[in-house]
């Protein structure tokens, strides 16, 4: 078997687009995965086109060769873009192969350690009465494991929609996060993701504001760049640190993983390397006792991708759907994936389809024309910019 096309097709879903990659064989299978770049699709594509000049014609079934050739294949190793493309061309192999042995992907990472994957939702309610009556909807829907969102800076006469002042945030957050503690009491995990918006005393201040056990997790609260922060940050607050989903290598790990900076690693398969590279973070974090929590906000592919890696590691913990009475996400019934893993209320059953259980309608793609989108660009009311 060899492979014949290497192809990177942007798509748009929804209100953004998606980067899936089909690799196709001249015995008629095909594979298909996703790049996690969001907003950079066209910088992924490129680097897909690359790697199919010296993938066509290769034999697709040695997936961790090919992974090591792509990697070290060029003097400029790595990074979130290569990475990327990297990710969605994996992906698509171990499709190929499931579908080539007859057996499902989780058994060419090991076999399965569970029959199915438990995971959280996600409310942007409002913070106040709003947000308490979200988390409890959910809860009496099945979900205990509930993650929200910062509530919003306060608003000034000439303040428009991209000002952001992250440290405003902070007192409305913390009061009711501790009111919805009180309210639901101590069972249901809780947690937030302040999305890097915070600094290293903003997130101090923060959790300092909050009775302890309030939260369960506190994710991404600051950038990543640097993980001596994050360790200045960690022998100051308590709160479990879930962070991971931009990092693009298991290298980018060692440090939050081996300093024990994260208590939940949020890989994310198709940032950090695709199958072959996950499998190895997992073997890190459960050496270290953390589990995964993965990063999962893209579409079908990327779900049908992370659901085997959660079954074939013992150290899972939950994993993120968009999908939920308080969130919806609008690629959820899209008739680009007519086949795709089925969500069973607060969790997925482990399929034995052969492959990932995915399958993308590339002609129903083609009808559109590439459209861009861009994340948002805040600044703060002195003119500078902050992070989305």
């Amino acid at each position: 078997m060899k492979i014949t096309e290497v192809k990177a097709i942007p798509v748009w879903v929804g209100a953004r687009n998606q980067l899936v990659v089909k690799v196709a064989t001249d015995e008629g299978l095909v594979g298909w995965g996703e790049s996690g770049v969001s907003g950079r699709e066209l910088a992924v594509a490129g680097a897909v086109e690359h790697y199919a000049q010296f993938l066509i014609g290769r034999d697709p079934m040695p997936i961790g060769r090919l992974w090591q050739e792509m990697y070290r294949g060029q003097y400029f190793e790595g990074g979130r873009i290569l990475a990327g493309a990297i990710s969605a061309i994996d992906i698509a192999l171990y499709d190929i192969a499931g579908k080539a042995l007859g057996i499902p992907v989780y058994q060419l990472l090991g076999g399965k350690h569970r029959d199915y994957v438990p995971c959280f939702a996600t409310t942007n309610a409002t913070m106040g009465p709003p947000l308490i009556d979200e988390v409890n909807m959910l809860l009496s829907e099945g979900w205990d494991v509930i993650r929200t969102m910062p509530g919003e800076p306060r608003r000034h006469p000439d303040d428009d929609d991209t000002v952001y002042e992250p440290r405003e945030t902070i007192g409305i957050t913390s009061t009711w996060l501790a009111k919805l503690r009180e309210a639901v009491g101590p069972d249901p995990v809780l947690g937030i993701d302040y999305h890097c918006r915070l600094s290293v005393a903003e997130t101090v201040s923060f959790c300092q504001r909050m009775p302890a056990g309030t939260l369960d997790f506190l994710e991404e609260p600051i950038r990543d760049e640097s993980p001596e922060a994050y360790e200045s940050l960690r022998t100051m607050v308590d709160v479990p640190l879930a962070i991971g989903e931009e990092f693009a290598s298991k290298w980018a790990f060692v440090p939050f993983v081996e300093r024990g900076l994260t208590n939940y690693a949020r890989i994310d398969v198709c940032n950090v390397g695709g199958l072959t590279e996950s499998m190895k973070v997992a073997a890190m974090a459960e050496a270290h006792y953390i589990d995964l929590m993965p990063h999962n906000p893209l579409g079908p592919i990327c779900t049908a991708a992370t659901i085997p890696l959660a079954a074939a590691v013992p150290n899972f913990a939950w994993m993120e759907i968009r999908n939920s009475s308080t969130e919806q996400v609008e690629n959820a019934s899209c008739e680009l994936f007519p086949v795709q893993p089925q969500q069973q209320g607060a969790r997925f059953a482990v399929p034995d389809t052969p492959g990932l259980g995915v399958e993308f309608n590339e002609k129903l793609a083609a009808k559109q024309t590439f459209r861009f989108w861009e994340a948002p660009h805040w600044r703060r009311r002195d003119g500078s910019y902050t992070n989305w």
